[in-house]
C-alpha cells in the first residue's frame, strides 16, 4: 500500500472530518498563504501540493487554485465539488505555467528528497513556496540550507496555533507572543514557513 492509498476511504468529507474546526483552520492557512512572505495578488495563482480533496479552495477567492493529490479518490471527492484539481505526486507534478505560490501542508514529509523537491518546486514558483513544519522532527536550519540551496534566500516564518483535532478558539493570539510562542512550539504545533527570494 502507498502511503496515500490509506487515505482512500475517507476521501468523502475529508477537510470537514480531519479538523475539530475546519472552516477556522482552514480559513487561518489561507490568510497566512496570502499574507506570510511576499503578499499574494488578486489573480496570482496557487498550486496546492498534497491537498486532499482541495477544501482549502474554498477560502482563497480572487485567487486562481490547483490543487494536486495522489489519490485518485481525493481528486474525484473534490472534483465533484467544482474545485480545479490534478492526479500526481507531488514530487514529479509540474504545472503547465508558472504559479506565483506553491503550497505544502502536512505533507513534506512525503518528498523523496527534500532539497530536490525544493528545486523542483523552485523551478516554476515566481513567488513563494508555503509549507508547514514539525519543529521537532525537521531542524529548521536544515531546512533553510535545502531551501537556499535551491534559490529560496529569505525564509518568514510563524507559529500555527489551530489545533488540528480541538477546537481552541483563542490560541491564534499567542503566534505572534515571541518566547510564548516558542516555548510552546517545543512541545506541539507546527511552524508555518514562506519561502522566497
Amino acid at each position: 500500500m502507498t502511503s496515500w492509498e490509506k487515505y482512500a476511504g475517507s476521501a468523502e468529507g475529508w477537510s470537514e472530518d480531519q479538523y475539530a474546526d475546519s472552516r477556522r483552520y482552514l480559513a487561518h492557512r489561507a490568510e497566512l498563504i496570502r499574507s506570510l512572505g511576499p503578499v499574494l495578488q488578486p489573480g496570482d495563482t496557487v498550486l496546492d501540493l498534497a491537498c486532499g480533496d482541495g477544501g482549502l479552495a474554498d477560502f482563497l477567492p480572487g485567487l486562481r487554485y490547483i490543487g494536486v493529490d495522489a489519490s485518485a479518490e481525493m481528486v474525484a471527492a473534490g472534483t465533484a465539488r467544482g474545485r480545479s484539481l490534478v492526479q500526481a505526486d507531488l514530487n514529479d507534478y509540474e504545472p503547465p505555467e508558472p504559479v506565483q505560490a506553491t503550497a505544502i501542508f502536512r505533507a513534506v514529509y512525503y518528498a523523496r528528497d527534500r532539497r530536490a523537491l525544493f528545486v523542483h518546486i523552485r523551478s516554476y514558483t515566481e513567488r513563494k513556496l508555503i509549507f508547514d513544519l514539525n519543529p521537532r522532527q525537521y531542524g529548521l536550519e536544515d531546512v533553510r540550507a535545502d531551501l537556499h540551496a535551491a534559490g529560496f534566500t529569505r525564509l518568514d516564518t510563524q507559529p500555527f496555533f489551530v489545533p488540528q483535532t480541538r477546537a481552541v478558539p483563542f490560541l491564534t493570539v499567542l503566534e505572534r507572543s515571541g518566547p510564548l510562542a516558542q516555548l510552546l512550539l517545543r512541545y506541539r504545533f507546527t511552524l508555518l514557513c514562506a519561502a522566497s527570494s
